[in-house]
């Protein structure tokens, strides 16, 4: 996190103090700043105070017009160490989270079929299926989008573009690709763009598919990020959202806990040589809203989900006790 963003962030006040309590557990974790106390209650995600809107940016709330630079300022950060960080936060477990959510997404594809250039010969031209990954910058998801399709369906009649706001995360993204055989193909390409005002070249009604895994919470209006998911799906079109979600279980959710605020940030000091921003990406988890919180904003979207429950036939499904979530919905 750069010096210009540290001293944004301490001169704005915290919401809300961390409590301490005999009743309760504490955890405590060191970043080069300050130490951060018991999770508080979570206020409003969008407060209006008599300076304008706020929002929050980890537990602090924040001028709306700064939520960007300061999200922007995090994933500069840690860019470069971005997917070692994920394997070592999760034990890789993040892998099959995202394998299994690019399954469900990605059901059935028609195979692809060679056909030779002859001059003067008429040739099919199939449209592509395309997909939009948004804050997929390093290209996480888009490539096994792509790896499913030629994998499992034999489909190269697909077309994945990734947008994201960080343009770290971007080059991040093309260096990942340049190893593939995706690298200068139109099967992928990668954009600068916001996900709450996508590209103007991206046109209503055109997208098969729209993903956004662990981005989502990092964007200043949830409801303006799935409005303009619906307004570029075509009808029939499907939204998945991979993001942390709320453990249930009493024990296992403590237990969490405590591994997120003592252990994450301490392993983002060593592996990363930044302990704030990781602190603010847990924090930025607990003021996610909850599953069924989450449901109800894609359905005042526009979109049809399953009920507004977990598992078949429900509008999400629980990884790992809920530690991960996926939501799916459809564009009538």
């Amino acid at each position: 996190m750069n010096t210009h963003t540290r001293h944004l962030l301490r001169s704005i006040p915290t919401s809300t103090k961390s409590r301490l309590s005999t009743g309760n557990i504490v955890a405590r974790c060191i970043s080069t700043s300050q130490i951060v106390g018991q999770v508080p209650p979570s206020p409003s995600s969008n407060a209006s105070t008599s300076h304008g809107k706020t929002t929050h940016f980890g537990f602090k709330e924040v001028p709306e017009e700064q939520k960007e630079t300061l999200v922007g300022s995090v994933f500069s950060s840690v860019a470069s160490s971005y997917d070692v960080m994920n394997d070592a936060m999760s034990l890789g477990i993040h892998r099959l989270w995202k394998d299994s959510f690019v399954s469900s997404l990605l059901p059935r594809l028609p195979p692809s079929l060679h056909q030779n250039q002859v001059p003067g010969s008429s040739i099919e031209v199939r449209e592509p299926f395309r997909c939009l990954d948004v804050a997929g910058g390093t290209g996480d998801i888009a490539l096994r989008i792509l790896d499913r399709a030629r994998e499992k369906f034999n489909s190269r009649d697909i077309q994945v573009e990734i947008v994201d706001l960080n343009q770290g995360m971007l080059d991040e993204g093309r260096k990942r690709v340049a190893k593939t055989f995706y690298y200068n193909t139109p099967q992928i390409t990668f954009t600068h763009g916001n996900a709450q005002s996508l590209p103007s070249h991206i046109a209503d009604n055109s997208i098969d598919l729209y993903t956004i895994a662990f981005g989502i919470r990092n964007c200043t209006s949830l409801p303006a990020v799935l409005s303009e998911a619906h307004r570029v799906l075509k009808p029939g079109g499907k939204i998945g959202v991979l993001e942390f979600g709320k453990v249930s279980n009493p024990l296992f959710k403590e237990i969490y806990r405590q591994y997120s605020f003592q252990f994450i940030p301490i392993m983002g000091k060593i592996l990363a040589g930044d302990s704030e921003s990781y602190q603010y990406l847990v924090e930025s988890i607990e003021r996610f809203p909850s599953q069924p919180e989450f449901a109800q904003l894609m359905r005042n979207a526009g979109f049809q989900t399953g009920q507004l429950r977990e598992g078949k036939g429900g509008a999400w499904t629980d990884y790992t006790n809920g530690i991960a979530t996926a939501w799916t919905g459809v564009k009538a």
